[in-house]
């Protein structure tokens, strides 16, 4: 009588290198096309919070007859400015949430009066160097243009 031995399953040493080859080339064509759309996709939520607070500033100088001073900030569309002039019928906060950084951690630049923009502010964010200027990821994010 033989007896015989149950035959242990499992994967070998060729099957599980395989895999990883597999999911390497598989990460090296997928990661370049996902990195990409990063970019584009902190462009497009700085554009949209920079048009965010352009409403909340609007709303802001219907309220008080003007823009918050360059001094005064963006702070003063989540709190009632403490700095002179002081916003006589202030109705706010203006905005759900206090004032975001830009999608790089860095905060917006705002000044009022505004030397670039027609609109009585400028608004803008340096990208991802934090610098001015720049061009690809690093280039500036304006309210004018």
């Amino acid at each position: 009588m033989t007896t015989t031995f149950p035959r242990n399953r499992g994967f070998t040493l060729i099957e599980i290198l395989v895999v990883i080859v597999v999911l390497a080339v598989l990460a090296t064509l997928v990661a370049p096309n996902v990195f990409r759309h990063v970019g584009a996709a902190r462009e497009t939520t700085a554009r949209t919070q920079i048009e965010m607070l352009g409403a909340a500033l609007d709303a802001y100088r219907l309220d008080n007859g003007r823009y918050p001073t360059t001094e005064q900030g963006l702070a003063a569309l989540w709190q009632a400015p403490t700095v002179e002039p002081r916003a006589p019928n202030w109705r706010g906060p203006y905005l759900r949430k206090a004032v975001p950084l830009d999608p790089w951690g860095q905060a917006y630049v705002y000044g009022a009066p505004g030397t670039q923009s027609n609109s009585g502010y400028d608004l803008l964010s340096y990208g991802a160097d934090g610098k001015p200027g720049g061009t690809g990821d690093a280039a500036d994010i304006t309210s004018w243009k």
